[in-house]
């Protein structure tokens, strides 16, 4: 599975570049849109190797929390890099049958709706919104 996850990974970071340039590298909404799109990229690559839906999911959880494991960030970044990840997980199964462009203006239509956060507990009622630290 390292070989698809590295190509999402690298496919994910041509997408935001692409849209975002440099500034899906703060804590805004760019970042929010990456991490979404990276796990979902994830899952989507899992299944095309053969894995459930599930599995899938269970496997973009894995190697992205592993990756806020080994890169930490300070509590509220980290707090919104796994929020948004699980995000894009929930997203993932109305999203799975659908093509990169149609993710992405999915992505994008879900920033309108993005929360902008200051505390850690803020995202423990946001269930389904992407959230970000900066405008």
């Amino acid at each position: 599975m390292v070989f698809p996850t590295n190509k999402a990974t690298i496919r994910t970071m041509q997408i935001c570049d692409k849209i975002y340039g440099d500034t899906h590298h703060g804590d805004n909404k760019a970042n929010a849109f990456r991490h979404a799109l990276w796990n979902i990229l994830i899952a989507k690559k899992a299944m095309k190797m053969g894995r459930s839906k599930e599995g899938a999911l269970s496997w973009a959880d894995e190697i992205t929390s592993l990756h806020e494991k080994l890169m930490p960030n300070p509590p509220l970044e980290r707090t919104m890099d796994l929020h948004n990840n699980e995000i894009g997980r929930k997203f993932f199964p109305n999203l799975m049958d659908s093509s990169e462009e149609e993710i992405i203006g999915f992505l994008k239509r879900k920033l309108n709706d993005a929360v902008l956060i200051k505390t850690v507990e803020e995202t423990e009622d946001l269930e389904n919104v992407l959230v970000y630290l900066v405008e």
